[in-house]
């Protein structure tokens, strides 16, 4: 049996604190906890992993451009807020304004991951006041427009099904499922590092994940995502499967003066090309920080 190996980079990642959000619940965040003068960057990770999987090599090199803040989305990772009813992701975008109202902070940048790109989207929409930036990362602006995407949407209904009609295994199905619709996004090839985040992926709520993941196949801001007024860079990965090029192009064509970074690599470049992702990730956030 593989031993999971946590990536070397959590040693050094922000450390996490506890936050109470009145009416909310209880959550675990990372917080750099810099000097209020810095940029505040709160990074939203991607359905079914956590913070950590989605962030790991990028907290030391996001820390160089201003504070990070990082949580788990409700239902997902070990130190989300509870799943209490259906996972909305108006919800999620809800849960970071109070993080940010709870910690004092009055702006900040946005800086989304696939659905955490959605979420992002949402939190300017709903939090205009709050966000003075948007770095949106392998994402689109409408999703479910292909027959594949209407069957992917049909599995994620699983996590509307009584929990007596969820398969016993039910990780295991769901891992298979999308292992077999996206073929070689699935894994970053060390075992260790895999069995790792596999562990952290399961310590979320399968109901609550499958739910997150329905809410982004049904979301479109198409009718909207023009109006953004904020500095936005979106980093465009060209071998993607789990979101189409073509579709995070559409929304790079959309966002009125946003700049463009796209690199030749496929979903799991945050974590499996660091070397490529790094660099475009920051010369996003310079996009969104430099003024």
């Amino acid at each position: 049996m593989v031993r999971a190996q946590p990536p070397a980079e959590l040693r050094t990642a922000p450390p996490l604190r506890v936050v109470d959000l009145p009416g909310r619940g209880t959550a675990r965040i990372r917080d750099s906890g810099d000097s209020d003068d810095r940029p505040v960057l709160f990074l939203l990770h991607g359905a079914m992993v956590s913070a950590d999987v989605n962030w790991c090599r990028s907290y030391g090199p996001a820390e160089t451009r201003g504070r990070v803040i990082a949580l788990d989305h409700r239902g997902h990772g070990r130190h989300s807020l509870p799943a209490n009813g259906r996972v909305r992701l108006e919800q999620c975008a809800d849960d970071v304004a109070a993080v940010a109202r709870e910690l004092g902070i009055n702006r900040l940048v946005a800086v989304g991951y696939s659905m955490g790109g959605v979420i992002a989207q949402l939190l300017w929409r709903r939090h205009p006041h709050l966000v003075n930036g948007l770095v949106l990362c392998a994402t689109a602006m409408c999703f479910r427009q292909t027959p594949r995407e209407w069957v992917d949407y049909a599995i994620t209904r699983l996590g509307e099904a009584p929990a007596i009609l969820l398969p016993r295994r039910g990780w295991s199905v769901v891992e298979r499922l999308v292992e077999s619709r996206n073929e070689m996004e699935t894994g970053t090839g060390d075992l260790g590092f895999d069995e790792w985040a596999r562990s952290e992926i399961r310590a979320g709520s399968l109901r609550a994940v499958l739910q997150a993941s329905a809410a982004c196949q049904k979301f479109d801001s198409s009718t909207w995502i023009d109006q953004v007024d904020v500095p936005t860079a979106i980093v465009v990965c060209t071998h993607d499967l789990v979101v189409p090029t073509a579709r995070q192009r559409q929304l790079a064509n959309v966002v009125r003066g946003a700049t463009v970074v796209e690199i030749p690599t496929n979903h799991l470049a945050c974590v499996t090309k660091p070397g490529i992702f790094l660099p475009a990730l920051d010369r996003a956030l310079a996009v969104t920080t430099d003024s």
